[in-house]
């Protein structure tokens, strides 16, 4: 269905040796195999290794609206349910296809709480130098339908990727009194069991985001929240002895599990606070993933999350989130 788009602006054995035989009359002279070079007969090519041709997968991107427009930056490659590094050191084949893919008057499909709402057609290409490896980016009006006019976080597919995909209802976020408790009791059976230090303000006041949103796969609603001891939601030097959880709460018949906590100090990993950006099935194979801003002392990255075998794991994380010694 159509919705229409508000602009917000023969090989014979025998044994080692020669041996001369006579089969049906005709006499055949078994030799072994050449066992140098100086044996194989000149003129006779030798197959060389090859490598298989690269399959390039599509291209993920998020970015924020301001007003009309919206940028977004180049996530990585879509590898399954999981991100690869783009452009890859290993592949030179991808500078070029960067310059085709992400480039003035591309069409990107855009997805905001897991469905399509829109589109943009990029004006400006630009460098995001905020993260740790800068990243290409694209600029651009936001065209949505009228029901997802207030959306402000997308993901979004090059339109020769997403282009089948169909349009959905959209939900803007929204959460109950039960998810939020259940983030903080989800936070406080962590906290003792990583051996962390309880923050001086009681946990309510250690949570700086929550968030619940829908995913494809999942039953209910889900809930993600961070955590933070001595530091902040930002791109900002932590304070001695700073660290933060990530809860992900997934839906029971009793109420709410963990399914997934990710705990991260500074003085042993360096600073890493994950956000919950956004979600999206990208693979398309009926499970949605979940995206995580990243916040380093001076930089930031992305990391993602997948569901398998009913579990959620931390499918991706950008090489310079791995630890302290990024200087991040």
């Amino acid at each position: 269905m159509r919705r229409h788009l508000l602009a917000i602006a023969v090989i014979l054995t025998g044994a080692t040796g020669c041996d001369n035989v006579t089969w049906g009359g005709a006499e055949v002279e078994l030799r072994p195999p050449p066992t140098n070079e100086a044996e194989v007969s000149e003129g006779t090519a030798v197959p060389e290794a090859q490598t298989p041709a690269r399959q390039p997968g599509p291209l993920l991107l998020a970015g924020l609206r301001d007003g009309h427009r919206a940028t977004l930056v180049v996530v990585g490659e879509i590898n399954g349910d999981s991100i690869a590094p783009f452009p890859n050191p290993r592949y030179p084949e991808d500078a070029e296809r960067l310059s085709d893919v992400v480039a003035i008057g591309t069409e990107w499909i855009l997805f905001a709480e897991g469905v399509r709402v829109g589109r943009l057609v990029a004006d400006q290409v630009i460098s995001a130098i905020e993260y740790c490896t800068p990243r290409a980016s694209v600029s651009g009006v936001v065209e949505v339908v009228p029901g997802a006019s207030e959306a402000e976080r997308f993901l979004a597919l090059a339109a020769s990727d997403a282009a089948e995909r169909e349009y959905d209802a959209y939900a803007a976020s929204a959460r109950d009194y039960d998810q939020g408790v259940a983030t903080l009791t989800i936070a406080q059976e962590i906290i003792p069991r990583v051996g962390a230090v309880w923050p001086v303000e009681g946990v309510l006041a250690a949570r700086q985001d929550i968030q619940a949103f829908g995913v494809a796969g999942m039953t209910g609603r889900a809930v993600a929240a961070t955590f933070l001891s001595r530091d902040q939601l930002a791109i900002a030097p932590p304070g001695q002895g700073a660290y933060a959880v990530f809860v992900l709460g997934v839906p029971t018949a009793a109420g709410y599990r963990e399914g997934f906590s990710w705990y991260r100090a500074v003085d042993t990993e360096g600073k890493g606070v994950p956000r919950y950006f956004s979600h999206l099935d990208w693979d398309g194979d009926g499970d949605g993933e979940i995206l995580l801003d990243v916040f380093g002392s001076n930089r930031r990255w992305y990391a993602g999350l997948s569901q398998r075998q009913g579990e959620w794991v931390r499918s991706f994380q950008d090489a310079c989130g791995s630890g302290s010694s990024s200087g991040l």
